[in-house]
Formats: structure tokens, C-alpha cells, sequence
């Protein structure tokens, strides 16, 4: 099918995309090519240990580690990184890991302007983007802005092939929502569905043989390209209804971030199918079952993704708060959003059941 428009506007952001299995190990020729000589490593505390791998790939360079990054970037979090990237006075920061590292230096680089330097653990795809979520007194918002984009993203397939198997595909479907919801987007261009559809086939064929063999570094390398499509997407188009609930139920209930839009986008898609079912037909084409939601909602069981928000620590009792929520200041949506469906969509969610069609 074709993708063209009549009218359209495609951007693209300035930065470097390198790929390659040990490509971290270039990590002290691209401080070096910044122009940058004392460097600020982030990681969350599970990932201490790779701050000190990073510390000696940077040698003199490293000037700092900070290793308390956290889901849905908690302002008092990044206040207290950017103090210390203050006092050392770094000039670049290196964000290891996923979208909780990648977050905390997008919100540090806000604050003082410095250039990041992003190498994934994950396949969140945020590093892709110029988009920042930040979290303070229970209330996740969002902001797109030149000053946050990352300057440098290293895609390492060798750092994902330790990742656990559960996490790849939370991961992974996380990744897949960008381009999902990128489909449909009031502000799409051609380029930025050509990307959609490549990243999320990229995830269809790699992520089976990865979870047979999560060592595989090609089947690996694979998953990260779809990561990058994918955060690319998202950093070009606006998001809709998916991305609402997931900020909704993340930053006011503190549901893991990738669990919940695992379980939240073929429930999402649905919602949305009728209204487009023209934008969302290569959906069907890579999943297939007649309905996108339905496809992907298969093809994340298969992958044995999380079902249901009670499984991610959601009580019944909070749905009506969250249809509340989310149905005040919603985002564009090429469906009507009302209280009532999203609070019938919720329901469906939380109960793990087939998505409403």
C-alpha cells in the first residue's frame, strides 16, 4: 500500500544512530568527537555495574556516576543528578540503559543544556525521541523539546542479549505502540509510517527466535533496529489515547511503565480501529485476525506478555479514578474519547479479556 499524502510535514532530528555488536566501546571517540571531557555516567541501581564498564571505556574522561535513576523520572531524582553534573561540572552525559536512564539525562540536559550520549539496554525507544516524561507529586507530564533530544544514540546488540526474556517482550511491545499509535497520527508523514510498519515487522519476525535464543546477537541487533524505527517514530509524530492511559496508569498508580503497555495497546488499538481502519490494514497484514487490537493482543500472548492490569498491582477500585484521569485533557484521538469507553476499555484491560471490536 502507499503511504503518500496530498500534504505533509516530515522532521527529522540531528542526531548520530550507530549500530554494531561492541559498538559501546567507541564510547570515548564520540565524547571526543563532542568536543566533551568530563562525563557524567547514569544508570538505574540495578545497573551500577555497567557504570563502572563505562567508567573504564571513558577512562580520564569519566568524572562521575550517578546510579539512581528511576521509573517515570521522579523530579526530585533528576534535581538531586543535576546537582552533581553541577558540581563536577560534566560537559556530556551517558545515559546506560532504558527509558528510566535514558529519562533522567534527557531531564538533567533540560536543565543545564548538556549534549547525551545514550546507549539501550532496552528497547524503549525514548532515546529516539525529544520527548521528556517527568513524575512529581503523583502526576506524570510530558514535553517535546529540541533541548532534550539525545545527540548520540550507540546501539550495542550485545548489551540486550542478557536481558531477561520477560523484560525483552514488555520491551518490545512498549517499542511497538510508538509505531501503532505512529499509524494513525494527525501529523504522519510517509516516512514516519514507512518506519512504522518496518519496525513493527522488524519485532514480529526477531522477537519469536530471541526468546528461543536470547543470545543471539543478530536475532538481537534485530529487536534494536525495530527499537530505533520504532522511537523514531514517536519522536516525529504525536502520540494518542495508548500513550494517555499508559502516562495515566504509570504516573498515578506506579504501574511498571513496560507491563502496562504491554497489556494497555491492544486494548487501545481496538478502541481505535473503526475510526481508522484504513491507516491501521498493515497492522492486520502483519498480525492478521481481522482486527488489529485482536492481533496484537494474540501476538502478545503468544509472547507470554502480561494480560491483565490486576496482574501489574492495579485493584479493581481504581478504575473509575483512572477513566477520570484519563478522559480529562485527553490527547488528540481519531476516536471520540468519553469517560464511559475508556472506563469499559480499562475493565476489559484489567480483567485480561480479548479486546472489545
Amino acid at each position: 500500500m502507499s503511504f503518500f499524502r496530498e500534504e505533509f510535514t516530515a522532521r527529522s532530528a540531528a542526531v548520530r544512530v550507530r549500530f554494531g555488536a561492541g559498538i559501546r566501546k567507541t564510547v570515548a571517540d564520540e565524547i571526543d568527537a563532542l568536543d566533551a571531557r568530563r562525563a557524567l555516567i547514569l544508570t538505574t541501581p540495578q545497573q551500577a555495574a555497567m557504570a563502572e564498564e563505562f567508567a573504564a571505556l571513558c577512562g580520564p574522561r569519566a568524572v562521575g556516576r550517578y546510579t539512581r535513576a528511576a521509573m517515570h523520572t521522579p523530579v526530585d531524582v533528576s534535581e538531586e543528578a543535576t546537582a552533581l553534573a553541577r558540581e563536577l561540572q560534566a560537559d556530556v552525559l551517558i545515559a546506560v540503559g532504558g527509558g528510566s536512564t535514558t529519562g533522567l539525562g534527557k531531564a538533567i540536559a533540560l536543565r543545564t543544556d548538556l549534549p547525551q550520549i545514550v546507549v539501550p539496554t532496552t528497547y524503549a525507544g525514548s532515546e529516539a525521541t525529544g520527548i521528556l516524561g517527568q513524575t512529581e507529586n503523583g502526576v506524570k507530564t510530558t514535553l517535546t523539546s529540541a533541548a532534550v533530544q539525545p545527540e548520540v544514540i550507540l546501539y550495542d546488540a550485545e548489551l540486550v542479549t542478557s536481558l531477561p526474556v520477560a523484560m525483552t517482550v514488555t520491551s518490545a511491545l512498549n517499542a511497538m505502540a510508538h509505531a501503532a499509535e505512529g499509524l494513525y497520527a494527525r501529523d504522519r508523514s510517509p516516512l514516519s509510517s514507512l518506519m512504522a510498519v518496518e519496525g513493527l515487522r522488524a519485532f514480529r519476525d526477531s522477537l519469536p527466535g530471541v526468546m528461543a535464543q536470547p543470545a543471539d546477537v543478530a536475532g538481537r541487533g534485530e529487536t534494536l533496529y525495530g527499537a530505533w524505527l520504532c522511537g523514531t517514530v514517536l519522536g516525529q509524530v504525536g502520540m494518542a489515547l495508548h500513550h494517555k492511559l499508559c502516562h495515566t496508569l504509570g504516573g498515578s498508580f506506579d504501574l511498571p511503565h513496560a507491563e502496562c503497555h504491554a497489556v494497555i495497546l491492544p486494548h487501545a488499538i481496538a478502541f481505535n480501529a473503526g475510526a481508522v481502519p484504513d491507516l491501521l490494514a498493515p497492522v492486520i497484514e502483519l498480525f492478521g485476525h481481522g482486527n488489529a487490537g485482536l492481533g496484537l493482543w494474540h501476538f502478545a500472548k503468544a509472547a507470554g506478555a502480561p494480560m491483565a492490569l490486576r496482574d501489574l498491582g492495579l485493584a479493581e477500585s481504581d478504575l473509575d479514578r483512572a477513566a477520570d484521569l484519563a478522559s480529562a485533557n485527553p490527547y488528540w484521538n481519531p476516536r471520540p474519547v468519553t469517560r464511559e469507553g475508556i472506563r469499559a476499555l480499562l475493565q476489559a484491560a484489567w480483567a485480561g479479556r480479548h479486546p472489545a471490536i
